[in-house]
C-alpha cells in the first residue's frame, strides 16, 4: 500500500511526523561527524515519536531510536576491546552500519515510504 501513496498528498499528521522524522535524520548525519548532534536527533526522536502514532513514518522514529541505542552499546564494546585491536574492526563496522541505517531511513522516508515494508 506504501507504494500507492508515493503520488497522494500526505495528511497534516503525516507531512509533520514526516517533517520530524526528517530533522531527527538530519541531526544524526551531523552527528556521526560532530557527536553532540547524534545524541540531539535521538531525543528529537524520543519527543517527537508519539505524535507519529498511527502515520506511515511511526517506523522511521524506531529506526533512529534502535540505531542510536544499538551504535552507543556495540561503540562502548568497540572502545574496550580496543586495548586488544580488534575493537578498532568493531568501531568501523558500527561506524559503517549506522550510516546505512540512517541513508536507508532519509531514501525511504524522501519516498513517503514506512522504514520497514
Amino acid at each position: 500500500m506504501s507504494e500507492l501513496r508515493t503520488n497522494v498528498s500526505l495528511t497534516i499528521a503525516e507531512d509533520a511526523a514526516k517533517t520530524n522524522a526528517l530533522i531527527a535524520y538530519g541531526l544524526m548525519v551531523l552527528g556521526m561527524f560532530t557527536g553532540l548532534f547524534w545524541f540531539i536527533g535521538v531525543v528529537w526522536a524520543f519527543v517527537k515519536r508519539d505524535e507519529a502514532q498511527g502515520t506511515m513514518f511511526a517506523d522511521h522514529y524506531d529506526n533512529i531510536i534502535s540505531t542510536f541505542w544499538w551504535t552507543l552499546g556495540l561503540s562502548i564494546v568497540g572502545f574496550i576491546l580496543a586495548l586488544f585491536i580488534v575493537g578498532y574492526f568493531l568501531l568501523f563496522a558500527v561506524w559503517i552500519w549506522s550510516i546505512y541505517r540512517v541513508i536507508k531511513g532519509l531514501a525511504r522516508i524522501t519516498s513517503n515510504k514506512p522504514y520497514c515494508s
